[in-house]
């Protein structure tokens, strides 16, 4: 018998609580380390099926990671290219969307101030001010050295990683002394993970993909930047379909007129509700085993926990939490908690 049995039940929930407490501020602490190694590590879980493929097909280890890397290099700095080239154009633009702003928030403050809101015509133009919006551009692209750097560690990560990856589970299952049940467990949580990261990669593509085409169509500027960034907060959990439909219809209100900016709005609306309620499955967010409501609080954590970071990885370290908890007895009300359906859970 171990010695926390020896307390009592109360007892015994202090002292997890405690060390529950002990772990995640230790966690807080080697964010700054713990962020690149996270993003490393779901990016090469990803990447794995790619390098199992080309070994089949007997390419040479080193040359598999060679393209691996060149590939991540490639789109990283093409990601890049058209994302700073975007915002400096934008930054150069912005004196004229600001008068068209101007023009319709004198309008909008009239409507306002007709059913009863006082001040709001001289309220309205301060939520577009053009000094906060060219320091915000300018901080991005100031900082854009700092995120190709980091970008760079990353893709080393990555690639050391996946030079490691295929010895890894046999470490782990010698080192720990799993058994076959706990091996079993540890595929599970990487199955689970790699499915989501490339469903929704690949559903993120094709949103992006279809958003360019229809700002594109509709000859909005900067189509290229909202699309990539539809790409990222498509990750998002909930609210990234809210967050990334402003940008472009905002866009679309200060650069044409209200009817293309509802076909700006109703395009993306129809993009979302075939790719996010049709195409990708529903079945997806119960094969996590994660409720909609426990995404929420994932959300706030891992935000709080690791920053951007955690909210983008928010559902597979969910997903990988989940399945540790219902690895014991002991946490796995936890995981009944978490989960989407009890009746899935075990």
């Amino acid at each position: 018998m171990s010695i926390v049995h020896d307390f009592s039940p109360p007892a015994r929930g202090v002292i997890v609580a405690g060390a529950c407490s002990l772990v995640i501020g230790l966690l807080k602490l080697a964010a700054p380390i713990l962020k690149p190694i996270l993003l490393a590590v779901f990016i090469a879980i990803v990447l794995m099926p790619a390098l199992r493929w080309m070994s089949r097909h007997k390419v040479p280890k080193w040359g598999a990671l060679a393209l691996i890397a060149f590939v991540l290099l490639d789109v990283g700095s093409m990601l890049a290219l058209i994302t700073t080239g975007a915002l400096e154009g934008f930054r150069e633009s912005f004196p004229t969307y600001q008068e068209r702003f101007l023009a319709l928030s004198q309008q909008l403050g009239g409507l306002a101030e007709g059913v009863g809101i006082e001040g709001a015509t001289a309220a309205i133009p301060d939520l577009m001010d053009p000094a906060n919006v060219s320091t915000g551009v300018r901080m991005l692209l100031s900082s854009a050295s700092e995120l190709f750097a980091e970008g760079f560690i990353v893709i080393l990560f990555v690639v050391f990683i996946l030079l490691e990856a295929p010895a890894l589970q046999a470490k782990l299952k010698v080192a720990y002394r799993l058994s076959d049940e706990g091996s079993a467990r540890l595929t599970r949580v990487l199955g689970a993970v790699n499915s989501y990261m490339q469903m929704k990669s690949v559903m993120s593509l094709l949103m992006a993909t279809g958003l360019w085409l229809l700002l594109w169509l509709l000859g909005i500027d900067f189509a290229a930047l909202w699309a990539i960034l539809s790409f990222f907060l498509n990750f998002i959990p909930v609210i990234g379909g809210i967050v990334m439909m402003i940008p472009p219809v905002l866009m679309a209100l200060v650069q044409t007129d209200l009817p293309t900016t509802l076909m700006v709005a109703g395009g993306y609306l129809v993009l979302h509700v075939v790719i996010g309620d049709v195409i990708e499955p529903k079945a997806m967010g119960k094969s996590l085993g994660i409720s909609v409501l426990t995404l929420l609080f994932a959300l706030l954590f891992w935000d709080w926990l690791f920053g951007i970071v955690g909210i983008f990885l928010a559902v597979p370290l969910t997903t990988a939490l989940v399945i540790a908890f219902d690895a014991s007895p002991h946490t796995r009300p936890l995981a009944i908690l978490l989960g989407s359906n009890p009746e899935e859970e075990h």
